[in-house]
């Protein structure tokens, strides 16, 4: 049981599509749960129909479950507190951007690789899973894991999964799963008073 089965986990302030206002990204991850061949696809098929300056598609994942060599190397690169929860999961995506492509500036690259982290991200809550994208990993050892080229930057490795409060995941994880989510006030978000 999780907190979304007995209250709203977002407090928004007008209703949302359910599920962009029950997204979070929890750290406590059920061990027995694993992905299908359908569900790894359909959350890299997400990113990759995400929109795309001049449809450029500077985005490329690597994707691993749970159990495989590459997971496991892949894990090798988080932070140490990263390692304590990701290695978890049911799989890890890592998502990388092309910075330049022939010589060129690729034009919002960053832009649009956000955009297919965060298809991927809706796509595992209509699967009913949890992505949790994390930054403390070792991007110089991802680029040497995956022989990146220069012009390639990995952004963040996203982890994929089934929510669980069970007594096998650590106390601290537990306890930041189940603290209040907060966000900055409307006000603060907005440059300017809607118009």
């Amino acid at each position: 049981m999780t907190a979304l089965d007995t209250e709203p986990r977002n407090a928004t302030s007008v209703p949302l599509a359910p599920l962009l206002a029950e997204r979070w990204s929890p750290r406590g991850f059920a061990t027995g749960h694993e992905l299908s061949d359908e569900e790894l696809t359909s959350l890299v098929e997400a990113a990759r129909w995400t929109p795309s300056y001049f449809n450029q598609q500077p985005w490329r994942l690597a994707a691993a479950r749970r159990g495989t060599a590459l997971f496991d190397d892949i894990v090798d690169t988080l932070a140490e507190f990263n390692q304590l929860w990701m290695r978890r999961v049911s799989a890890l995506v890592v998502l990388v951007t092309e910075t330049e492509r022939d010589g060129e500036t690729v034009p919002y690259a960053l832009y649009d690789a956000g955009q297919a982290a965060a298809h991927l991200s809706v796509q595992a809550a209509h699967l009913g899973l949890w992505a949790h994208q994390a930054a403390g990993f070792d991007k110089d050892a991802i680029a040497t894991l995956l022989d990146l080229d220069p012009a390639q930057l990995p952004l963040t490795v996203i982890a994929i999964g089934e929510h669980t409060t069970a007594e096998d995941v650590p106390e601290k994880i537990r306890e930041r799963d189940a603290a209040p989510r907060a966000r900055r006030p409307l006000d603060e978000v907005l440059l300017a008073p809607l118009a």
